[in-house]
């Protein structure tokens, strides 16, 4: 692949008009003035690659123009390739026990196991034949993808390392990934993944629905959170490599494969503001209280997949990193809460704040629509006590949440693996009564 190297850039999935990016590996290789010429330079093929309807709204519509060596159709037929533990589907689950869920972190395969092979569906809801929701995976891989090379129809990948470093290599250059960042691939680009160590373990959220953006700030102001400067576009690189390959598909929760004679990640030269991009967790700009009261997690939403409703999204995602808490008088813990939407957790590094042990960097949690949690016994008394005059900081930690307005159906798998925490719910039966009518 020609070496090139990343720059800072700004994103085009900002509110108001998106912005274009433009790169390319050899000079000259962007045409001038028309996206499509009758010929393109050095004999590249133009490609339009479209993630949203054409007539989307200008500041919402998504298209790259890609030129490239061959056209992503020169492929052979695809055939069916089993997949007993990806799910797209979430009408066929089985029913969703309103139970406080955990579980421990899925072990390292012991066969080798690339990226692909390595991921099992957890929980989601909706479908990715409606193009509506979500399916929340795990993934542990201990193998490079060889000669291979995938690309997602049903909707754009959410990744989140917590192990290992990954090297995804794209249609539009590479991206080098590490835990406490994120990847997110948009639906249709192809990719491949190589592990520099050999072994590596996380999550995605795999959206089926609208694609991820910036939240507004609203009163906030113009700074604050996750900021646009800080998300990585790569720059264009391509592979010129003919030989036996292969390449897989998904569509509607099920793997395809199909032979292919080159590489397909052949893109010389590319624009557009549809593309691959990463984000370092460490340069969030965390928001919390300097009075009292511990405010609502929506202060740490990073990215957001709107749904129809205002104010409603059908994805957010938020992570609770490193940060000072200095509220006087108050619980500073997430209080205990019920909520109408639904929450699965993932732990990157260290511990969270609201949970003393059982919680694991690699496992997760998921707490569905009015299902009742908070902190577990012995944080509430610690909580209860500690001296709230002086301020404390929450550090060496990273917590992420993927919370919808639907309810997160857990998969077969999740409901009886092993790794699903059996006695989890005893972590609040310390809770002991404190309450006295006679004294205030």
């Amino acid at each position: 692949m020609e070496s090139s190297t990343r720059r800072e850039i700004q994103p085009g999935y900002q509110s108001g008009f998106a912005n274009e990016f433009a790169t390319e590996a050899l000079p000259g290789a962007l045409p001038q003035g028309r996206n499509s010429p009758q010929r393109a330079p050095y004999g590249l093929y133009a490609e339009q690659l479209s993630g949203t309807a054409f007539t989307a709204p200008r500041g919402h519509n998504r298209r790259s123009w890609l030129y490239r060596i061959r056209p992503a159709a020169v492929h052979q037929p695809f055939t069916a390739l089993p997949s007993h533990r990806l799910v797209a589907n979430f009408a066929d689950v089985p029913p969703t026990p309103p139970n406080q869920l955990r579980w421990d972190p899925l072990p390292m395969p012991t066969e080798p196991t690339d990226f692909i092979d390595g991921w099992v569906t957890m929980a989601g809801n909706g479908s990715a034949e409606a193009m509506s929701g979500c399916a929340i995976h795990v993934y542990a891989a201990n193998q490079s993808m060889q000669d291979r090379y995938f690309y997602n129809a049903d909707g754009e990948l959410l990744i989140v390392p917590q192990a290992g470093r990954l090297s995804i290599f794209t249609e539009m250059g590479k991206l080098d990934v590490e835990p406490f960042e994120i990847a997110v691939i948009p639906r249709g680009v192809r990719f491949s993944v190589a592990l520099p160590d050999g072994r590596a373990s996380g999550y995605i959220c795999e959206n089926f629905g609208a694609q991820l953006r910036l939240p507004d700030l609203g009163p906030i102001g113009s700074n604050g959170l996750a900021n646009p400067r800080d998300f990585l576009t790569p720059h264009a690189a391509y592979e010129d490599r003919e030989g036996d390959f292969e390449l897989v598909a998904k569509l509607n929760g099920h793997l395809w494969r199909a032979d292919i004679d080159h590489s397909p990640l052949d893109v010389v030269a590319w624009h557009g503001n549809y593309a691959p991009y990463k984000y370092d967790l460490r340069h969030f700009n965390t928001i919390g209280s300097i009075s009292y009261d511990h405010p609502d997690p929506s202060i740490f939403l990073v990215l957001q997949s709107q749904s129809d409703t205002p104010g409603v999204d059908s994805i957010d995602f938020v992570i609770f990193p490193p940060r000072w808490l200095a509220a006087e008088d108050t619980f500073r813990p997430p209080w205990f809460h019920r909520n109408v939407a639904s929450e699965f957790m993932g732990l990157v590094h260290g511990a969270y704040d609201a949970k003393a042990e059982g919680f694991m960097p690699g496992g997760s949690s998921l707490h569905n629509c009015m299902s009742g949690h908070g902190p577990d016994a012995d944080t509430f008394e610690k909580a209860s006590n500690i001296d709230t005059s002086k301020p404390n900081k929450v550090d060496n930690t990273m917590a992420f949440m993927f919370e919808t307005r639907t309810l997160i159906k857990p998969t077969r798998f999740a409901l009886e693996t092993a790794q699903l925490q059996a006695h989890y719910y005893e972590c609040w039966q310390g809770l002991k009564k404190h309450f006295n009518p006679e004294q205030r």
